[in-house]
Protein backbone atom coordinates (compact mmCIF):
# COMPACT_ATOMS: atom_id res chain seq x y z
CA UNK A 1 0.00 0.00 0.00
CA UNK A 2 1.02 3.60 -0.53
CA UNK A 3 2.02 5.62 2.53
CA UNK A 4 -1.29 7.44 2.78
CA UNK A 5 -3.27 4.21 2.48
CA UNK A 6 -1.37 2.94 5.50
CA UNK A 7 -2.89 5.84 7.42
CA UNK A 8 -6.27 4.15 7.00
CA UNK A 9 -5.09 0.54 7.09
CA UNK A 10 -8.17 -0.72 8.93
CA UNK A 11 -10.67 0.70 6.46
CA UNK A 12 -8.52 -0.25 3.46
CA UNK A 13 -8.44 -3.89 4.57
CA UNK A 14 -12.23 -3.84 4.84
CA UNK A 15 -12.45 -2.48 1.30
CA UNK A 16 -10.22 -5.31 0.08
CA UNK A 17 -12.47 -7.84 1.83
CA UNK A 18 -15.51 -6.25 0.16
CA UNK A 19 -13.92 -6.49 -3.29
CA UNK A 20 -13.16 -10.20 -2.92
CA UNK A 21 -16.42 -11.22 -1.23
CA UNK A 22 -18.62 -13.63 -3.23
CA UNK A 23 -21.63 -12.00 -1.54
CA UNK A 24 -20.56 -8.50 -2.51
CA UNK A 25 -23.27 -5.88 -2.91
CA UNK A 26 -22.84 -2.20 -3.79
CA UNK A 27 -20.87 -0.56 -0.98
CA UNK A 28 -22.13 2.46 0.94
CA UNK A 29 -19.33 4.25 2.79
CA UNK A 30 -20.84 6.69 5.26
CA UNK A 31 -19.44 9.01 7.87
CA UNK A 32 -19.22 12.58 9.06
CA UNK A 33 -17.91 15.17 6.64
CA UNK A 34 -14.13 15.56 6.40
CA UNK A 35 -13.37 12.01 7.53
CA UNK A 36 -11.76 11.12 4.18
CA UNK A 37 -14.44 9.09 2.37
CA UNK A 38 -13.65 10.44 -1.09
CA UNK A 39 -9.89 10.11 -0.74
CA UNK A 40 -9.88 6.52 0.46
CA UNK A 41 -12.29 5.37 -2.27
CA UNK A 42 -10.31 7.05 -5.04
CA UNK A 43 -7.03 5.65 -3.71
CA UNK A 44 -8.60 2.21 -3.42
CA UNK A 45 -9.83 2.39 -7.00
CA UNK A 46 -6.49 3.63 -8.30
CA UNK A 47 -4.54 0.88 -6.55
CA UNK A 48 -6.86 -2.11 -6.89
CA UNK A 49 -8.64 -1.66 -10.26
CA UNK A 50 -7.59 -1.03 -13.82
CA UNK A 51 -9.83 2.03 -14.07
CA UNK A 52 -12.09 4.27 -11.97
CA UNK A 53 -15.34 5.92 -13.02
CA UNK A 54 -15.78 8.77 -10.55
CA UNK A 55 -19.21 10.40 -10.33
CA UNK A 56 -19.69 13.27 -7.88
CA UNK A 57 -23.35 14.25 -7.67
CA UNK A 58 -22.61 17.46 -5.78
CA UNK A 59 -19.97 18.74 -8.21
CA UNK A 60 -21.89 17.62 -11.32
CA UNK A 61 -25.67 17.91 -10.76
CA UNK A 62 -26.20 16.76 -14.36
CA UNK A 63 -25.38 13.20 -13.36
CA UNK A 64 -28.79 12.96 -11.70
CA UNK A 65 -30.54 13.01 -15.10
CA UNK A 66 -29.29 9.51 -15.94
CA UNK A 67 -31.33 8.09 -13.04
CA UNK A 68 -34.61 9.87 -13.75
CA UNK A 69 -36.16 7.86 -16.61
CA UNK A 70 -35.85 4.50 -14.89
CA UNK A 71 -33.33 2.62 -12.72
CA UNK A 72 -32.22 0.04 -15.25
CA UNK A 73 -28.53 -0.65 -14.47
CA UNK A 74 -27.61 -1.58 -18.07
CA UNK A 75 -28.98 1.69 -19.45
CA UNK A 76 -27.48 3.79 -16.65
CA UNK A 77 -24.00 2.32 -17.17
CA UNK A 78 -24.23 2.72 -20.93
CA UNK A 79 -25.22 6.36 -20.72
CA UNK A 80 -22.66 7.13 -18.00
CA UNK A 81 -19.98 5.55 -20.21
CA UNK A 82 -20.92 7.85 -23.08
CA UNK A 83 -21.17 10.94 -20.84
CA UNK A 84 -17.79 10.28 -19.19
CA UNK A 85 -16.09 8.97 -22.35
CA UNK A 86 -15.30 5.66 -20.67
CA UNK A 87 -16.00 1.99 -21.39
CA UNK A 88 -17.19 0.79 -17.99
CA UNK A 89 -16.61 -2.96 -17.82
CA UNK A 90 -17.51 -5.36 -14.96
CA UNK A 91 -14.53 -6.27 -12.78
CA UNK A 92 -12.20 -3.77 -14.45
CA UNK A 93 -13.77 -0.58 -13.14
CA UNK A 94 -14.57 0.70 -9.70
CA UNK A 95 -17.59 2.94 -10.14
CA UNK A 96 -17.72 5.59 -7.41
CA UNK A 97 -20.96 7.44 -6.69
CA UNK A 98 -19.74 10.25 -4.44
CA UNK A 99 -22.04 12.57 -2.47
CA UNK A 100 -24.80 10.15 -3.38
CA UNK A 101 -27.14 11.71 -0.84
CA UNK A 102 -27.67 14.55 -3.34
CA UNK A 103 -29.56 12.19 -5.67
CA UNK A 104 -32.32 10.10 -4.11
CA UNK A 105 -32.76 8.23 -7.39
CA UNK A 106 -29.08 7.30 -7.57
CA UNK A 107 -29.22 6.09 -3.99
CA UNK A 108 -32.23 3.94 -4.78
CA UNK A 109 -30.51 2.58 -7.90
CA UNK A 110 -28.08 0.65 -5.69
CA UNK A 111 -30.90 -1.79 -5.01
CA UNK A 112 -31.21 -2.59 -8.73
CA UNK A 113 -27.46 -2.86 -9.23
CA UNK A 114 -27.46 -5.41 -6.39
CA UNK A 115 -30.26 -7.43 -7.99
CA UNK A 116 -29.49 -7.11 -11.69
CA UNK A 117 -25.86 -6.06 -12.21
CA UNK A 118 -23.82 -7.17 -9.22
CA UNK A 119 -20.77 -7.95 -11.37
CA UNK A 120 -20.13 -4.20 -11.52
CA UNK A 121 -18.22 -2.97 -8.48
CA UNK A 122 -20.00 0.13 -7.18
CA UNK A 123 -18.84 2.04 -4.11
CA UNK A 124 -20.96 4.97 -2.98
CA UNK A 125 -20.05 7.60 -0.42
CA UNK A 126 -22.30 9.96 1.46
CA UNK A 127 -22.41 12.08 4.56
CA UNK A 128 -24.35 10.66 7.48
CA UNK A 129 -26.50 13.79 7.47
CA UNK A 130 -27.50 13.53 3.83
CA UNK A 131 -28.26 9.82 4.04
CA UNK A 132 -30.47 10.36 7.09
CA UNK A 133 -32.39 13.04 5.19
CA UNK A 134 -32.73 11.06 1.95
CA UNK A 135 -36.22 11.06 0.50
CA UNK A 136 -38.90 8.47 1.24
CA UNK A 137 -38.38 5.15 -0.51
CA UNK A 138 -34.90 6.08 -1.70
CA UNK A 139 -32.87 4.04 0.75
CA UNK A 140 -31.89 0.59 -0.59
CA UNK A 141 -32.63 -1.37 2.58
CA UNK A 142 -30.89 -4.76 2.63
CA UNK A 143 -29.26 -4.22 -0.77
CA UNK A 144 -25.94 -2.62 0.18
CA UNK A 145 -22.86 -3.42 2.25
CA UNK A 146 -22.34 -0.68 4.83
CA UNK A 147 -18.99 0.65 5.97
CA UNK A 148 -18.64 3.47 8.49
CA UNK A 149 -15.70 5.84 8.36
CA UNK A 150 -14.82 7.55 11.64
CA UNK A 151 -11.89 9.86 12.39
CA UNK A 152 -8.61 7.98 12.51
CA UNK A 153 -8.04 5.87 15.61
CA UNK A 154 -4.89 6.05 17.71
CA UNK A 155 -3.62 2.91 15.98
CA UNK A 156 -4.09 4.52 12.57
CA UNK A 157 -2.35 7.63 13.90
CA UNK A 158 0.67 5.47 14.72
CA UNK A 159 0.69 4.26 11.11
CA UNK A 160 0.49 7.83 9.81
CA UNK A 161 3.40 8.89 12.01
CA UNK A 162 5.48 6.00 10.64
CA UNK A 163 5.33 4.27 14.02
CA UNK A 164 3.63 1.07 12.81
CA UNK A 165 6.14 -1.00 14.75
CA UNK A 166 4.48 0.22 17.94
CA UNK A 167 1.09 -0.73 16.57
CA UNK A 168 2.55 -4.20 16.15
CA UNK A 169 3.80 -4.13 19.75
CA UNK A 170 0.19 -3.60 20.87
CA UNK A 171 -1.13 -6.23 18.46
CA UNK A 172 1.22 -8.78 20.05
CA UNK A 173 -0.03 -8.11 23.60
CA UNK A 174 -1.80 -11.21 24.95
CA UNK A 175 -1.46 -10.73 28.70
CA UNK A 176 -1.27 -8.00 31.31
CA UNK A 177 2.50 -8.27 31.60
CA UNK A 178 3.88 -4.69 31.55
CA UNK A 179 5.54 -3.51 28.35
CA UNK A 180 9.20 -2.54 28.41
CA UNK A 181 9.40 0.94 29.94
CA UNK A 182 10.94 2.35 26.75
CA UNK A 183 7.92 1.13 24.74
CA UNK A 184 5.45 2.38 27.34
CA UNK A 185 7.02 5.84 27.52
CA UNK A 186 7.10 6.23 23.75
CA UNK A 187 3.46 5.22 23.39
CA UNK A 188 2.49 7.74 26.06
CA UNK A 189 4.38 10.39 24.11
CA UNK A 190 2.51 9.45 20.93
CA UNK A 191 -0.74 9.64 22.88
CA UNK A 192 0.15 13.22 23.89
CA UNK A 193 0.40 14.05 20.22
CA UNK A 194 -2.83 12.29 19.31
CA UNK A 195 -4.73 14.24 21.97
CA UNK A 196 -3.67 17.43 20.22
CA UNK A 197 -3.86 16.32 16.58
CA UNK A 198 -6.85 13.99 16.82
CA UNK A 199 -7.92 11.79 13.93
CA UNK A 200 -9.27 14.06 11.19
CA UNK A 201 -7.25 12.88 8.15
CA UNK A 202 -6.26 16.33 6.89
CA UNK A 203 -5.03 17.40 10.33
CA UNK A 204 -3.10 14.13 10.74
CA UNK A 205 -1.59 14.45 7.26
CA UNK A 206 -0.45 18.01 7.96
CA UNK A 207 1.11 17.08 11.29
CA UNK A 208 2.76 13.94 9.91
CA UNK A 209 4.35 15.90 7.06
CA UNK A 210 5.30 19.12 8.86
CA UNK A 211 5.21 18.49 12.62
CA UNK A 212 3.83 22.03 12.83
CA UNK A 213 1.26 22.35 15.60
CA UNK A 214 -0.01 25.77 14.48
CA UNK A 215 -0.64 24.63 10.92
CA UNK A 216 -2.45 21.59 12.31
CA UNK A 217 -4.64 23.82 14.50
CA UNK A 218 -5.51 25.96 11.47
CA UNK A 219 -6.72 22.85 9.65
CA UNK A 220 -8.84 21.90 12.68
CA UNK A 221 -10.36 25.38 12.83
CA UNK A 222 -11.25 25.24 9.15
CA UNK A 223 -13.00 21.90 9.67
CA UNK A 224 -14.99 23.35 12.58
CA UNK A 225 -16.01 26.34 10.42
CA UNK A 226 -17.21 23.96 7.71
CA UNK A 227 -19.37 22.14 10.25
CA UNK A 228 -20.91 25.38 11.49
CA UNK A 229 -21.55 26.31 7.86
CA UNK A 230 -23.41 23.01 7.48
CA UNK A 231 -25.71 24.08 10.32
CA UNK A 232 -26.89 27.04 8.26
CA UNK A 233 -26.94 25.10 4.99
CA UNK A 234 -28.76 21.93 6.01
CA UNK A 235 -30.50 22.29 9.38
CA UNK A 236 -34.07 23.53 9.90
CA UNK A 237 -33.93 27.30 10.44
CA UNK A 238 -35.52 27.07 13.91
CA UNK A 239 -32.80 24.66 15.10
CA UNK A 240 -29.72 26.57 13.90
CA UNK A 241 -29.27 28.70 17.07
CA UNK A 242 -29.79 25.58 19.24
CA UNK A 243 -27.23 23.59 17.26
CA UNK A 244 -24.69 26.35 17.74
CA UNK A 245 -25.36 26.55 21.49
CA UNK A 246 -25.01 22.79 21.94
CA UNK A 247 -21.89 22.54 19.76
CA UNK A 248 -20.10 25.42 21.48
CA UNK A 249 -21.00 24.12 24.94
CA UNK A 250 -19.29 20.71 24.56
CA UNK A 251 -15.87 21.79 25.92
CA UNK A 252 -17.50 23.58 28.84
CA UNK A 253 -19.56 20.54 29.83
CA UNK A 254 -16.63 18.16 29.56
CA UNK A 255 -14.55 20.50 31.72
CA UNK A 256 -16.93 19.97 34.64
CA UNK A 257 -16.14 17.33 37.23
CA UNK A 258 -19.65 16.01 36.67
CA UNK A 259 -19.79 15.89 32.87
CA UNK A 260 -23.54 15.33 32.62
CA UNK A 261 -25.14 17.67 30.09
CA UNK A 262 -27.06 20.45 31.83
CA UNK A 263 -29.45 22.44 29.65
CA UNK A 264 -29.46 25.48 31.92
CA UNK A 265 -25.72 25.80 31.27
CA UNK A 266 -26.32 26.68 27.63
CA UNK A 267 -29.26 29.01 28.17
CA UNK A 268 -31.16 30.05 31.27
CA UNK A 269 -34.54 28.32 31.39
CA UNK A 270 -33.71 25.89 28.57
CA UNK A 271 -35.76 22.68 28.51
CA UNK A 272 -34.76 19.29 27.13
CA UNK A 273 -37.76 19.00 24.81
CA UNK A 274 -36.80 22.27 23.08
CA UNK A 275 -33.44 20.82 22.08
CA UNK A 276 -34.43 17.25 21.24
CA UNK A 277 -34.41 17.77 17.46
CA UNK A 278 -31.11 19.65 17.57
CA UNK A 279 -29.42 16.84 19.48
CA UNK A 280 -30.83 14.31 17.02
CA UNK A 281 -29.52 16.36 14.10
CA UNK A 282 -25.99 16.56 15.53
CA UNK A 283 -25.96 12.85 16.36
CA UNK A 284 -27.20 11.94 12.88
CA UNK A 285 -24.40 13.96 11.30
CA UNK A 286 -21.84 12.06 13.38
CA UNK A 287 -20.58 15.29 14.98
CA UNK A 288 -21.39 14.20 18.53
CA UNK A 289 -21.65 10.98 20.51
CA UNK A 290 -24.13 10.67 23.37
CA UNK A 291 -23.50 8.48 26.41
CA UNK A 292 -26.71 7.70 28.30
CA UNK A 293 -26.76 7.03 32.03
CA UNK A 294 -27.73 3.56 33.30
CA UNK A 295 -28.62 2.66 36.90
CA UNK A 296 -29.77 -0.93 36.36
CA UNK A 297 -26.97 -2.86 34.66
CA UNK A 298 -28.67 -5.58 32.60
CA UNK A 299 -28.71 -6.74 28.97
CA UNK A 300 -29.39 -4.99 26.72
CA UNK A 301 -28.26 -1.70 28.21
CA UNK A 302 -30.38 0.35 25.81
CA UNK A 303 -33.53 -0.91 27.53
CA UNK A 304 -32.34 0.49 30.87
CA UNK A 305 -30.81 3.75 29.66
CA UNK A 306 -32.03 7.08 31.01
CA UNK A 307 -32.30 9.11 27.80
CA UNK A 308 -32.83 12.26 29.85
CA UNK A 309 -29.46 11.94 31.57
CA UNK A 310 -26.46 11.91 29.26
CA UNK A 311 -22.99 13.19 28.42
CA UNK A 312 -21.99 14.68 25.07
CA UNK A 313 -18.66 13.98 23.37
CA UNK A 314 -17.21 15.52 20.22
CA UNK A 315 -16.50 13.22 17.28
CA UNK A 316 -12.77 13.95 17.56
CA UNK A 317 -10.46 14.80 20.45
CA UNK A 318 -8.32 17.09 18.27
CA UNK A 319 -11.35 19.12 17.24
CA UNK A 320 -12.37 19.29 20.91
CA UNK A 321 -9.05 20.99 21.69
CA UNK A 322 -9.58 23.47 18.88
CA UNK A 323 -13.15 24.18 20.03
CA UNK A 324 -11.87 24.76 23.57
CA UNK A 325 -9.11 26.97 22.17
CA UNK A 326 -6.57 25.05 24.20
CA UNK A 327 -3.11 26.61 23.78
CA UNK A 328 -1.02 25.10 21.00
CA UNK A 329 1.86 25.14 23.49
CA UNK A 330 0.15 22.34 25.44
CA UNK A 331 1.57 19.89 22.91
CA UNK A 332 5.04 20.51 24.33
CA UNK A 333 3.90 20.26 27.94
CA UNK A 334 3.08 16.57 27.96
CA UNK A 335 1.42 15.75 31.26
CA UNK A 336 -0.58 18.97 31.41
CA UNK A 337 -2.38 18.03 28.20
CA UNK A 338 -3.75 14.91 29.87
CA UNK A 339 -5.09 16.83 32.85
CA UNK A 340 -6.42 19.91 31.08
CA UNK A 341 -10.14 20.54 31.54
CA UNK A 342 -10.57 17.95 34.30
CA UNK A 343 -9.53 15.13 31.99
CA UNK A 344 -11.94 16.16 29.22
CA UNK A 345 -9.47 15.17 26.50
CA UNK A 346 -8.95 11.75 28.06
CA UNK A 347 -12.62 10.88 28.40
CA UNK A 348 -13.42 12.18 24.90
CA UNK A 349 -10.48 10.17 23.55
CA UNK A 350 -11.80 6.95 25.10
CA UNK A 351 -15.33 7.62 23.81
CA UNK A 352 -13.92 8.20 20.33
CA UNK A 353 -11.91 4.97 20.36
CA UNK A 354 -14.87 2.91 21.60
CA UNK A 355 -17.11 4.25 18.83
CA UNK A 356 -14.46 3.90 16.11
CA UNK A 357 -13.31 0.38 16.96
CA UNK A 358 -16.53 -1.20 18.19
CA UNK A 359 -19.38 0.93 16.80
CA UNK A 360 -21.20 0.74 20.10
CA UNK A 361 -23.72 3.09 21.61
CA UNK A 362 -22.09 4.67 24.66
CA UNK A 363 -23.37 4.20 28.21
CA UNK A 364 -22.12 5.07 31.68
CA UNK A 365 -23.18 3.93 35.13
CA UNK A 366 -24.74 6.35 37.57
CA UNK A 367 -25.79 5.13 41.01
CA UNK A 368 -29.22 5.95 42.37
CA UNK A 369 -29.02 9.43 43.74
CA UNK A 370 -25.97 10.15 41.58
CA UNK A 371 -23.41 9.68 44.35
CA UNK A 372 -21.15 7.49 42.22
CA UNK A 373 -20.46 7.42 38.49
CA UNK A 374 -18.41 5.14 36.29
CA UNK A 375 -17.25 6.51 32.95
CA UNK A 376 -18.30 3.74 30.55
CA UNK A 377 -20.11 0.40 30.35
CA UNK A 378 -18.90 -1.90 27.59
CA UNK A 379 -20.94 -4.80 26.20
CA UNK A 380 -18.92 -7.72 24.85
CA UNK A 381 -19.65 -11.42 24.34
CA UNK A 382 -22.59 -11.44 26.72
CA UNK A 383 -20.73 -9.47 29.39
CA UNK A 384 -21.25 -5.94 30.63
CA UNK A 385 -17.90 -4.63 31.72
CA UNK A 386 -17.36 -1.42 33.71
CA UNK A 387 -14.56 0.85 32.47
CA UNK A 388 -13.08 3.60 34.62
CA UNK A 389 -11.03 6.30 32.90
CA UNK A 390 -8.28 8.23 34.69
CA UNK A 391 -6.18 11.01 33.19
CA UNK A 392 -3.03 10.23 35.19
CA UNK A 393 -1.40 7.44 37.17
CA UNK A 394 -3.61 7.53 40.26
CA UNK A 395 -4.83 3.93 40.66
CA UNK A 396 -7.47 4.71 43.28
CA UNK A 397 -10.88 3.74 41.96
CA UNK A 398 -13.70 4.76 44.30
CA UNK A 399 -16.41 4.55 41.66
CA UNK A 400 -15.11 1.22 40.43
CA UNK A 401 -15.26 -0.14 43.98
CA UNK A 402 -18.80 1.19 44.42
CA UNK A 403 -19.83 -0.56 41.23
CA UNK A 404 -18.13 -3.76 42.41
CA UNK A 405 -20.00 -3.72 45.73
CA UNK A 406 -23.35 -3.40 44.00
CA UNK A 407 -22.97 -5.69 40.95
CA UNK A 408 -20.04 -8.03 41.78
CA UNK A 409 -18.79 -8.51 38.19
CA UNK A 410 -16.02 -10.97 37.35
CA UNK A 411 -13.80 -8.21 36.01
CA UNK A 412 -13.27 -4.51 36.57
CA UNK A 413 -11.53 -2.57 33.81
CA UNK A 414 -9.50 0.58 34.33
CA UNK A 415 -7.53 2.70 31.83
CA UNK A 416 -4.97 5.36 32.72
CA UNK A 417 -1.30 6.17 32.20
CA UNK A 418 -0.07 3.13 34.11
CA UNK A 419 1.41 0.16 32.28
CA UNK A 420 -0.45 -3.14 31.82
CA UNK A 421 -1.23 -4.56 35.24
CA UNK A 422 -3.61 -6.92 37.01
CA UNK A 423 -4.58 -6.24 40.61
CA UNK A 424 -7.04 -8.91 41.76
CA UNK A 425 -10.10 -8.50 39.56
CA UNK A 426 -9.01 -5.05 38.39
CA UNK A 427 -7.47 -5.14 34.91
CA UNK A 428 -5.42 -2.04 34.10
CA UNK A 429 -5.00 -1.12 30.43
CA UNK A 430 -2.88 1.87 29.40
CA UNK A 431 -4.91 4.54 27.63
CA UNK A 432 -3.07 3.81 24.39
CA UNK A 433 -4.39 0.22 24.51
CA UNK A 434 -8.15 0.87 24.82
CA UNK A 435 -8.62 -0.94 21.50
CA UNK A 436 -7.58 -4.19 23.24
CA UNK A 437 -10.49 -4.06 25.68
CA UNK A 438 -12.54 -6.98 24.25
CA UNK A 439 -9.56 -9.34 24.33
CA UNK A 440 -9.28 -9.03 28.08
CA UNK A 441 -13.02 -9.10 28.73
CA UNK A 442 -13.16 -12.46 26.95
CA UNK A 443 -10.70 -13.81 29.48
CA UNK A 444 -7.52 -13.97 27.41
CA UNK A 445 -5.71 -11.76 29.92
Amino acid sequence: MAKYNAMRRDIYEKLLAWKSSPRRKPLLLQGARQTGKTFILREFGRNEYENVAYCNFEEDPGLDQFFQRDLNPERILKELSIYMNLDIQPGEYLVIFDEIQVSNRALNSLKYFAEQKNDVHIAAAGSLLGLKLSGPGSFPVGKVNFLNLCPMTFLEFLDAMEESRYRQVLKDVDSLIPLAEAFHSHLIDMLHRYYFVGGMPEAVKTFAETGNARETREIQEEIIKSYVFDFAKHAPAADIPKLTLIWESIPKHLARENKKFVFSAIRKGARAREYENAFKWLEDTGLIHLANAVETVKHPLKHYANTGCFKVYALDVGLLGAMAKSPVELLAQGERLFNEYEGAFVENYVAQQLVSHFHQQLYYWRSKGGRAELDFLFESQGNICPLEVKAGINPRSKSLKSYDLQFKPDQLMRTNLLNFKKDGKIYNLPLYAVSLLPEFISGSG
